[in-house]
């Protein structure tokens, strides 16, 4: 602050301790006119000024602030000071006054910058201080507070630091506020302004210390129940590992075993769980081996509500092989009750009731009018090994098949008489895109049992 104005006379140091500034205030509006003259005239060499005199501007240190700002002593000029320099001097202490104020306020303020510095860091990048964008900080790994660790634990005590430093800051300023106010009491707004916004400080932190301890809870439940369910698909791993070790029931992959219908009952068979959709065409293809003569029986059969013969292939008797379509027939030249492995595939279009006969790749037969424009009727049964008379039942033990089947697989399109090559010589695995050769899609009833297959190789050396 400085000492001394120019163009006004100092006044006794002896006299200013007697007047506030709030009681001079009520004269300081009239004065100020006549107290500008004076400092113009003085400044401009006005002889109204006593002479000998001269002011003197002195810096003073920091921490001399709270000591005041001392006037230096003027000698007097033979005695009493006249009305005049009275006020002069009155008015040069009003003005130490408000500059003493105006660095108070001024540090005050530069406080009040420093807590909202604080208090921005403690904000998300777009403003915004709500519990989406500090969780979204979290999880980008960002430090919100410029300098914290991303561990939870040090968080917390670098907040819990950060608060008490600032409370400890608050009261060095409201003390050295008490200290600068030797003249005037410290305004109770700014006071309040200042308790206001630390506590509006601390209890921001001491949310974000919650949330982060939330987020720290779930974080450790979310890492337990991966942790949980982690093991569980481990066990069941380990579970069909055992499975796989023990031999009987265990097949290299889901498509490599067979179902055995060793004897001629109605109560032994297999069963499709999947179910066929709308079909306008189809390719249906098995390996198969019979054991029974004369005929092989009913490999498959798929009945629906109102039509149990939907399709159907069987060799009943001394009957040729046939293939049933809606209870229409078309007998296929195929020749497979020799006892040994045999591809099987056979194709069939709605349009013009178009079929074909494939036996170990090589087209046998075709022909047409086969249920012409009559489209497969969805949602029915699949059954190996037995003809239905009614849905999914009333087997005939006559029409049993007696042997063993694998890989079968159906097709909603007819496939490429190289696409059946490749599949009958082993060159190409095509699982069925309506009903694929899998271990789950598969049940079996009776003594019906499911069995490691041979592999494809030997399937085609028995031919």
């Amino acid at each position: 602050p400085v000492s001394a104005a120019a163009g006004l006379a100092p006044a006794s140091p002896s006299e200013p301790s007697s007047r506030s500034p709030a009681g001079m205030l009520p004269v300081v509006a009239g004065l100020l006119l006549a107290v500008a003259a004076g400092g113009r005239g003085s400044a401009t060499g006005d002889q109204e000024s006593p002479p000998g005199s001269r002011f003197v501007c002195t810096s003073l240190p920091l921490d001399a602030i709270g000591a005041g700002c001392p006037l230096p002593p003027v000698p007097m000029q033979g005695g009493a000071l006249s009305p005049e320099e009275e006020l002069k001097a009155t008015v040069l202490q009003l003005r130490e006054t408000v500059l003493q104020q105006k660095e108070t306020i001024g540090s005050q303020r530069d406080a009040i910058r420093e807590l909202t510095g604080k208090l921005s860091r403690c904000e998300s990048a777009d403003g915004k201080s709500g519990t989406g964008t500090w969780k979204k900080e979290l999880g980008k790994g960002k430090d919100t507070m410029g300098d914290l660790p991303r561990d939870p634990v040090q968080v917390i005590d670098q907040l819990s630091r950060t608060m008490q430093t600032l409370k400890d800051r608050l009261e060095s300023l409201e003390h050295q506020l008490r200290a600068n106010v030797s003249y005037a009491a410290l305004p109770n707004d700014l006071r309040e302004m200042l308790q206001r916004r630390l506590g509006d400080l601390e209890r921001q932190l001491l949310s974000k210390v919650a949330e982060l301890e939330d987020e720290k809870s779930l974080l450790h439940n979310e890492t337990s129940a991966h942790r949980q369910k982690t093991e569980t698909a481990l066990n069941a791993l380990l579970e069909r590992v055992s499975e796989l070790e023990k031999g009987n029931s265990a097949f290299k992959s889901p498509d490599e075993f067979k179902v055995s219908l060793p004897l001629r009952t109605n109560y032994l068979y297999g069963k499709i769980k999947k179910t066929l959709p709308e079909l306008y065409a189809f390719t249906v293809c098995l390996w198969l081996r019979s054991s029974a003569s004369p005929g092989i029986g009913t490999p498959f059969s798929y009945a629906v509500p109102g039509q149990a013969n939907e399709i159907v292939l069987i060799e009943w008797g001394n009957n040729p092989i046939e293939l049933l379509i809606n209870d229409k027939v078309a007998q296929l030249p195929l020749f497979i009750s020799d006892g040994k492995w045999h591809h099987i595939c056979i194709t069939w279009t709605t349009r013009d009731g178009m079929w074909e006969a494939f036996q170990d790749g090589e087209k046998l037969g075709t022909g047409e009018n086969l249920a012409p424009w009559h489209p497969i009727k969805p949602g029915g049964v699949l059954i190996l090994g037995q003809e239905q008379d009614t849905v999914g039942g009333r087997f005939d033990a006559t029409q049993a098949f007696v042997g063993e089947l694998s890989q079968f697989n159906i097709w909603d399109r007819v496939l490429k008489a190289e696409d059946i090559m490749n599949i009958a010589n082993c060159s190409t695995n095509m699982p069925g895109n309506i009903i694929p050769w899998v271990d789950n899609n598969v049940d079996v009833f009776g003594s019906a049992t499911k069995w490691p297959v041979e592999t494809c190789e030997e399937r085609l050396l028995d031919l």
